[in-house]
């Protein structure tokens, strides 16, 4: 039975559930929601699937890992269709996913060899990605029970609440670290991901969301004829392993200049060392050389055949493009077949293997401090 939560608006701006009395039902349509439902259990902890509403879309998110499981955007017809990919159950996240729609921290992405050094002491962390530490270890965020609550912000939109303290140690980073992440539904089709973070020592820390999207729907098929444009004119090339070899590099006259809108597999398949190092696309793409703070549009993906349009926007220094080259034909929800290059990501985060660079942005958190970041995957549709 699936159960709503009680979210208290300020003056009573609008009526959060369809079910209550007030506005005509045209206006009732319009209203945010917010429920929940069991999704399973986790190491004998209860899961739950949380669905927020706006009237035009829906995007459910469970407390495991704070993984978004299905976002319900329109087409150009009008047409809603889930365009991320993911699973039916919690017990197959848990088996086989390979960071579907995630929280991944402490540190997204690759740590060189698992090792670091912060003042003076050196850390060794799970190599379980090797040669290298991926996605935060073993049992990273992707793969705690977060505690959740709802708020309501009135016109700002709903919003799910995400907790997890990770103590001091974890995976073998230093500090206990308590987080929040905020997921906020906005009246404008946007998911807002507002990420917090506090540490008792100096750590750290790097967070982003890992979620696939195809724009024609989760299973249909190819990302490959998806319009991407990114605007980084640099990007950090990598090693076998994945792991930067140091330098930024010009995009220009390479595979990787998206600064005009470009078929994601107009040139996946050239002769080149980089798109071999990635098998096709995995790399940094550079927005800025430093964590200011400042929300800006980082990308935007167009899907010709939908019309469907995500817009990215993020206050983080780099974005990491994936294009689903690990995928193989794994199964996903509604019986669904995920082929390869059948989804894409677009982490914003700071760079790869960040603790042994000091030359690339820090993601060094100290006591005191505060880890804040956003970003937003806003959906439209093509004139």
């Amino acid at each position: 039975m699936i159960n709503r939560l009680r979210l208290i608006l300020p003056a009573l701006l609008f009526c959060l559930f369809p079910s209550c009395n007030g506005p005509a039902d045209e206006e009732q349509s319009s209203a945010m929601t917010i429920t929940d439902q069991p999704f399973g259990e986790v190491d004998g902890q209860p899961v739950t699937l949380y669905t927020l509403d706006n009237g035009s879309m829906r995007v459910s998110i469970t407390n495991y890992g704070g993984t978004i499981v299905s976002i319900e955007v329109p087409d150009r017809e009008g047409n809603l269709g889930d365009v991320t990919l993911g699973f039916d159950t919690v017990a197959e996240y848990v088996e086989k996913s390979p960071y579907f729609g995630c929280i991944t921290g402490r540190y997204a992405n690759r740590i060189a060899k698992g090792k670091f050094t912060l003042d003076g002491t050196e850390y060794t962390l799970a190599t379980n990605n090797e040669p290298n530490h991926l996605h935060g270890g073993v049992k990273g965020f992707d793969k705690q029970v977060w505690k959740a609550s709802a708020r309501a912000e009135g016109e700002e939109g709903v919003s799910l609440i995400l907790e997890w303290t990770s103590p001091d140690g974890d995976e073998g980073y230093p500090g206990a670290l308590d987080t929040t992440v905020t997921y906020t539904l906005t009246p404008d089709n946007g998911i807002r991901i507002d990420y917090d973070a506090t540490t008792d020592k100096p750590t750290v820390l790097n967070l982003t969301n890992h979620a696939y999207f195809n724009l024609a729907g989760h299973g249909e098929g190819t990302i490959l004829d998806h319009e991407l444009m990114i605007a980084a004119d640099r990007f950090t090339p990598i090693d076998e392993t994945a792991i930067p070899l140091g330098p930024l590099a010009t995009v220009e006259g390479t595979p990787f200049d998206f600064r005009e809108a470009t078929a994601i597999g107009a040139r996946v398949k050239v002769e080149d060392e980089q798109l071999k190092n990635g098998l096709g696309y995995d790399h940094n793409f550079v927005i800025k050389d430093s964590r200011d703070g400042e929300l800006q549009h980082v990308a935007t993906v167009t899907d010709p055949g939908s019309g469907r349009v995500l817009e990215v926007h993020s206050t983080e220094p780099g974005l990491q493009f994936y294009g689903g080259n690990y995928l193989d034909g794994l199964a996903g929800k509604d019986g669904k077949t995920y082929v390869h290059r059948g989804g894409f990501c677009l982490e914003a985060q700071t760079f790869p293997d960040s603790p042994n660079r000091p030359d690339y942005p820090s993601p060094v958190l100290r006591p005191g401090e505060t880890y804040e970041q956003t970003t937003i995957y806003r959906f439209t549709v093509a004139e």
